[in-house]
């Protein structure tokens, strides 16, 4: 089973789209992307400098438009699993049938101009951990009151918040840990991004979507999402929400895949793959001299899933430590509403409400009344009815 990957912000690379212009159609099919994200994607691609293209504002639909024109290359139908990380998710949504490419796009430059927006609203930032225990990490992240932005898996974890928590966290970092600072604009998928996730969520309700034709892997949980309005839902949500790449690398062993593509500027994720999933086999895609060997991979590992009604569950998981209590009354069986509060974290603070992310049935509880929990733990199953 085949896996195509679409990359996130920082995997850009100063002229990387240059040898993909010599394609016919390309630099067209960029232009007129162009007009709809109102950025001039054909010189961010080849032209512009690094500190140009870190420009989220930038940045996000050039990734968005370079997944897509180097998937065009490629025959796509043969793959049967489709992930993003963080705004790659949007391109991967589309390859997966959910909406269209001007549609992808657009959505990318309204979520980079609004979360650049939202970036120089206050002082914040980002640094990767890498290596340390995964409870210690987290707990230390907490503690400089912080967010784990990022659980990427291969021992790596991106925290983000106001720049003393980071300055802290540097100071007193996890035993056998480094921490990296990375050269962002602010905390992205924390709380911070407020109000890019309401800019986008304006924009993001008049998009036309479809059920995805492929298996699509969702970053808020690794799950498998099969109706097009809730990932269009999960996709707003998760600019204010942790990407939880481990959980989408767990759910592409559990579905059996057995090869990954990922798609221009390609390289971050088939890092992390190679370095989490042992023997699967990899392929990068940076120019068009790596499309003969997509392409082999794609006839070798490549079939197109036969789709069949199926329930599909969501896991509801913890924001930030502290003990759980549900909603009284809430038992297994019950059906929630979207956005519905099932419970909150008890924490230092006070309590964090937790909410579901779409409409179904309360399959299971996953902790107990008062249980301890950490950041991203599971709390409950979701399921959806047939």
């Amino acid at each position: 089973m085949l896996a195509v990957l679409a990359p996130g912000q920082g995997s850009q690379k100063p002229g990387f789209l240059t040898p993909w212009l010599t394609l016919p159609g390309v630099e067209a099919r960029l232009r007129w992307w162009s007009v709809l994200a109102g950025v001039d994607l054909v010189h961010l691609g080849t032209e512009a400098g690094a500190e140009e293209i870190k420009d989220t504002a930038k940045t996000q639909p050039l990734l968005v438009a370079a997944a897509l024109v180097t998937a065009e290359q490629l025959p796509m139908h043969d793959a049967a699993v489709f992930a993003g990380h963080s705004v790659g998710e949007l391109a991967a949504s589309t390859l997966a049938g959910v909406f269209s490419p001007e549609a992808a796009v657009t959505l990318a430059a309204v979520r980079g101009r609004e979360m650049a927006a939202a970036c120089a609203l206050e002082p914040t930032g980002m640094s990767a951990i890498l290596g340390g225990d995964p409870d210690e990490v987290l707990a230390t992240v907490e503690a400089a009151g912080l967010y784990p932005a990022n659980r990427n898996g291969a021992g790596q974890v991106v925290a983000a918040g106001a720049l003393s928590g980071l300055e802290k966290l540097a100071a007193n970092p996890p035993a056998r840990a480094r921490i990296i600072g990375l050269q962002v604009a602010g905390a992205f998928h924390t709380p911070y991004m407020a109000p890019a996730e309401e800019a986008l969520a304006a924009i993001a309700a008049g998009v036309t979507t479809a059920a995805p034709a492929k298996l699509l892997l969702s970053n808020r949980d690794g799950s498998v999402v099969d109706h097009g309005p809730s990932m269009l839902q999960r996709l707003v949500k998760q600019v204010t929400a942790p990407v939880r790449w481990d959980l989408c690398m767990a759910a592409l062993v559990d579905l059996g895949v057995t090869a990954v593509i990922e798609l221009a500027p390609a390289g971050t994720l088939a890092g992390l793959v190679k370095r989490t999933i042992k023997g699967i086999e990899i392929v990068s895609v940076n120019t068009p001299d790596d499309l003969a060997a997509a392409r082999d991979l794609i006839t070798r590992h490549g079939s197109a899933p036969v789709h069949e009604p199926h329930q599909q569950f969501s896991v509801v998981v913890a924001t930030t430590a502290g003990t759980f209590t549900p909603v009284e009354g809430l038992v297994e069986g019950t059906e929630v509403s979207d956005g519905q509060r099932i419970g909150a974290v008890q924490t230092g603070q006070g309590p964090i409400d937790v909410t579901t992310h779409g409409a179904g049935v309360l399959a299971e509880w996953l902790v107990a009344t008062d249980e301890p929990v950490a950041p991203g733990q599971p709390l409950a199953r979701i399921g959806d009815q047939l």
